[in-house]
């Protein structure tokens, strides 16, 4: 097997000491935070439009019985559940995001770490780590590759990032030493894809399948490779034709270990309150604030005016998926006073003439002034009645960001929304119980009678 140098050694080491880490309890909390949050949005995700399509694929593929795929009783092979689940864990914009880097980690790593867990029989101590360890590999090769040259160039940093992160879960729980991680990672490289065409799709399938089920099925692939035996394989990070400098024009190979081992990255991870896209989610909670002080109907508004940062607002200006259009799901927030999933998911609304009325008097401002990297989810919101009233609110960022977290209770709270109506109320009061005391389960597998319908 060639030798590894530098940054690729500094990497497979973490990983492969990743299991004997100690965490700190606060890094705990938020990895149970992320992993109830991941689970929510792959058995939620299980109904939306991805989920008969990937179930009849894996029922075609026939794989052997080693892990489950959500919101199902089917037993499949480690990948084909890993590509189940990321793709269910990103059907809708229900899961975490990382600003710094650019990505979606849970929708990817955990559902990886939940396949080879499966397959490895790991507990749920191992599970946690493996996810920690697979956050900070992933944020970090997105932060490395700068998110915005990457997005330049055409390529998804989402898909790029989540999948050596997901390699990172399942290298740890698979217990690979380090040469062999080094392997993994450069099979991992190799399978690098993602491409950012998938905003134009009308659909959140193939979006689900770059960020998600993509880059978890390419993981587990990797590591299986690593655990066949392949090798001679080259370091994907440094030297001629390297991963970095195939995908970025402005690559920062420092940032795949700044702070590795001292600095987690799931504590910078953001967690959604609402079930719409990123940067929804402040203009939404701004919107909430000034009718909570201000009661105003619909047909009280004249126009409402929305400033994001340009890069936020390009994302869901007026796109044809209703949760990730600002316009419409602004509308609907003005039109009903809150926004349930439910709601967001009944595309008949997409086409309901009081939305569309509402719609255009909703204004998306691209602000280069709100630009600021170390604040990157402002927005400044205006509402406009038809008396003349002018109410504004400017939020920094909102809740659920690291800057202000969400709460266990908040995470629970969102979880019971989400579940309940595929596995029943008192399966998910069972379900997040068990990941609050995830560290004492004995055996992954305990979890595949929670993540069914009965």
């Amino acid at each position: 097997m060639t030798d590894i140098s530098g940054i690729t050694k500094i990497l497979s080491d973490y990983i492969a000491a990743s299991q004997a880490a100690h965490l700190p309890t606060e890094v705990q909390a938020h990895a149970k935070h992320h992993i109830l949050d991941t689970f929510a949005a792959m058995i939620s995700g299980s109904t939306l439009k991805a989920g008969p399509l990937i179930l009849a694929y894996v029922h075609s593929e026939k794989g052997g019985p080693e892990a489950q795929v959500a919101g199902s009783s089917v037993l499949t092979s480690a990948s084909l559940a890993a590509l189940a689940n990321g793709t269910y864990a990103h059907a809708d914009e229900t899961d975490d995001s990382h600003a710094a880097s650019g990505t979606h980690p849970g929708c990817a790593v955990v559902p990886t770490a939940l396949a080879m867990a499966e397959r490895m029989g790991s507990n749920g101590a191992a599970f946690l780590r493996a996810v920690v360890a697979g956050y900070d590999v992933g944020c970090r090769v997105g932060r490395a590759l700068q998110p915005e040259s990457v997005s330049d160039k055409g390529h998804s940093n989402r898909s790029l990032g989540n999948v050596f992160g997901a390699t990172a879960a399942a290298a740890s729980l698979a217990q690979l030493d380090a040469a062999r991680i080094g392997c993994a990672l450069s099979y991992t490289a190799q399978q690098a894809a993602g491409i950012g065409s998938y905003i134009r799709a009308r659909d959140h399938v193939e979006k689900a399948f770059s960020l998600g089920g993509m880059p978890a099925r390419n993981a587990v692939t990797a590591v299986h490779l690593a655990q066949a035996g392949a090798a001679e394989t080259a370091d994907p990070f440094y030297g001629e034709r390297n991963f970095l400098q195939a995908f970025s024009p402005d690559p920062k190979p420092e940032e795949l270990v700044r702070g590795l081992g001292s600095e987690f990255e799931i504590t910078q991870t953001s967690i959604k309150r609402f079930c719409v896209g990123s940067p929804i989610q402040a203009p939404l909670e701004a919107l909430f604030a000034i009718t909570a002080e201000h009661p105003l109907a619909s047909a009280d508004v004249e126009r409402v005016i929305v400033h994001l940062p340009v890069h936020r607002a390009a994302t869901v200006n007026n796109r044809d998926m209703a949760d990730v259009s600002l316009q419409h799901i602004i509308a609907l927030a003005l039109l009903r006073g809150e926004v349930t999933f439910t709601a967001v998911h009944d595309d008949s609304l997409m086409a309901d003439p009081r939305i569309l009325a509402l719609k255009t008097r909703i204004d998306l401002v691209p602000d280069p002034q709100l630009f600021d990297p170390n604040l990157p989810r402002q927005v400044l919101l205006e509402v406009v009645t038809r008396d003349g009233q002018r109410f504004s609110r400017r939020l920094k960022t909102y809740r659920g960001t690291p800057e202000n977290p969400a709460t266990t209770t908040d995470i629970e709270e969102k979880t019971r929304d989400l579940v309940a109506p595929v596995i029943g109320s008192a399966q998910g009061e069972e379900l997040i119980g068990a990941v609050r005391s995830l560290e004492t389960v004995e055996d992954m597998r305990q979890f595949r009678s929670l993540l069914a319908p009965h």
